[in-house]
């Protein structure tokens, strides 16, 4: 797998990823952001969990 990507044009900054990450990787800003990418294990929630489908797996 890769890591994911946040779309900001889709993104609408709404949290969920940030709750959802069990490696907490993500910080909000006007966009999510995966702000600690070396954390992350690529589990995919945060791509499931985004209403806006704005996070892929590049």
């Amino acid at each position: 797998m890769s890591k994911p990507v946040v779309d900001p044009n889709l993104c609408t900054a709404c949290g969920i990823c940030v709750d959802e990450c069990p490696t907490s990787s993500y910080d909000l800003d006007d966009v999510a952001v995966l702000a600690r990418p070396d954390d992350c294990t690529e589990c995919g929630i945060c791509v499931d969990e985004c209403p806006n489908e704005a996070i892929a797996m590049d």
